[in-house]
């Protein structure tokens, strides 16, 4: 196990601060001293494919796609049976261009350094579905909340690319609210504020890195940060700031938190298909089918494929017909970076399983781990091992993996906890199958995920506060017979089990395995 360096300095003051809680309060924090241990190990210098083995997209509609791949640069690559309309860039491994016959196009995708070579299949899928897989990439408001600029966003996306996380599968660099100025340009959208006063420059920016970009809106009049939305009470749609408080309004439809008489979902939409957007986080409360059908159609003509997310907390009693417009809906309320929020929200989406699937996913918000804070991001409050549990189950319930970091300035634990592409290939896993708990016993549980090869993945949990013993049994896991288990945290075999696996689970913490035949 590789283990992160610790400087004496940091030594000095860990004992410092942990012989002052004892002084203090008679008794040292559970996780004071508690150091992370990075289980990741690091890629290979030898080519590796990473990321889906499926991509969805329209006919017609741009196609991007980043071959993500690990190794030593430079790195050449190409393919076999790319569809007609397509093409690859051999040194950056870009795919780009439309296809305008539907169907289903099965590609080698190949990638070679001076060390060697590897190919993987890859299904390009065009049809009317897109977000096959769950969407990931990176949110600015869980570290930079209303105080978001352009060039922390751009300076994120370089981040997403110098740190290597675009090798992994990450993709999207979503602006959150806080962008919007006033209406204007050619289709009367909102444009971007003094903030953002470059956004088709900027999108330029980021797409030519291999990444994508996403937007905030919102159906009300004002957005929850107090900025322009998507309706208006006059029909030219001008807007002002609110000048009642904002608090004990939101949520009661009530304006300016409310729809307002005139719409404008296609100036929206035509404007940020002309800036070149791939996402949309589209927020109010509680989701309703008819803004959200009409935004759904609004992007559907709008001559670009994009990314539909429901924001914030989706009444379940609206599930049924809001989840046939959208590709995400937010299953919770905002998360924060505590053991209880994320415990609630991560093991809480058994409920939602029906509605998940390719092109459909359950999202019970976005990762907090690395620095957030919300306008002034400080270190995660998570333990190292609640770390562990929150990527883990994020993967198995087939969420959206949505950073909420600086990805400028990664340590190396966190960046270890988003690059296991063993752990992430359960997230992007082409059969789309949501986890379910399969047994609980007292503060352990066990979920279990049918993948697309016909092995299954296991999250052995011990939601307690002391380290305790956790079985998955055969019988619960719905299987006969000898299974290889592979700790993935670790990538590693851990020999065959007959009728049952058990393991010692730290408090808080998962062990991660996948069962093979």
């Amino acid at each position: 196990m590789n283990h992160t360096s610790i400087s004496v300095a940091r030594l000095i003051r860990g004992a410092f601060s942990l012989a002052l809680s004892v002084i203090v309060f008679g008794v040292a924090p559970s996780h004071a001293a508690e150091q992370p241990e990075i289980l990741t190990p690091k890629a290979p210098a030898t080519p590796r494919i990473n990321g889906p083995s499926i991509f969805g997209v329209r006919p017609g509609s741009p196609f991007l796609y980043h071959i993500p791949a690990t190794g030593d640069r430079p790195m050449e690559f190409s393919t076999k049976d790319l569809p007609r309309g397509l093409k690859v860039d051999a040194a950056s491994g870009q795919i780009t261009g439309s296809v305008e016959k539907a169907g289903e196009y099965k590609v080698i995708l190949r990638a070679k350094n001076s060390l060697g070579k590897a190919e993987r299949r890859f299904k390009i899928v065009v049809g009317d579905k897109i977000a096959l897989t769950p969407p990931m990439g990176w949110n600015s408001w869980n570290c930079w909340g209303s105080k978001v600029t352009a060039e922390k966003v751009q300076l994120s996306a370089r981040g997403m690319v110098s740190s290597g996380l675009i090798d992994h599968g990450w993709t999207y660099m979503n602006i959150d609210d806080a962008w919007q100025g006033k209406r204007g340009g050619p289709f009367n959208g909102i444009q971007g504020n003094e903030k953002f006063p470059d956004m088709k420059g900027m999108c330029d920016e980021i797409h030519q890195m291999g990444l994508k970009v996403g937007i905030y809106s919102t159906p009300w009049v004002t957005s929850y940060a107090n900025h322009i939305g998507g309706s208006a009470e006059n029909p030219e749609g001008t807007w002002e700031p609110p000048t009642i408080p904002k608090r004990g309004n939101v949520n009661k439809k009530i304006l300016p938190w409310a729809i307002g008489k005139y719409h404008f979902a296609q100036n929206d939409a035509k404007q940020w298909a002309a800036w070149g957007i791939d996402y949309l986080k589209y927020d109010w409360n509680p989701n309703e089918e008819p803004e959200t059908a009409e935004m759904e159609q609004a992007l559907r003509v709008s001559g670009r494929d994009v990314v539909f997310s429901l924001s914030n907390s989706t009444p379940f009693t609206n599930a049924p017909t809001v989840t046939r417009h959208a590709n995400c809906w937010r299953t919770t309320g905002d998360i924060r970076d505590s053991w209880d929020s994320m415990n609630k929200k991560g093991f809480g989406q058994d409920k939602w399983v029906e509605f998940s699937g390719p092109g459909h996913w359950n999202d019970p918000d976005m990762l907090v781990v690395g620095q957030v804070g919300w306008g002034q991001p400080h270190p995660t409050k998570l333990t190292p091992d609640e770390q562990y549990t929150h990527i883990s189950i994020w993967c198995l319930v087939s969420a959206p993996l949505l950073l909420g970091c600086p990805l400028e300035n990664l340590d190396d634990f966190t960046l270890s906890l988003i690059t296991n592409d063993e752990v992430l290939a359960l997230d992007q896993d082409a059969l789309g199958k949501q986890a379910m708990a399969v047994s609980r016993d007292g503060n352990t549980v066990v979920y279990a995920k049918d993948l697309e090869d016909g092995s299954k993945a296991v999250g052995l949990f011990n939601l307690g506060d002391q380290e305790t013993t956790v079985t998955a049994k055969w019988s619960d896991l719905k299987i006969t017979g000898k299974r290889m288990v592979r700790d993935l945290w670790r990538q590693k075999d851990m020999g065959k089990c007959k009728e049952k696996f058990e393991t010692s689970v730290k408090p808080h913490g998962v062990v991660l395995v996948r069962l093979t035949k």
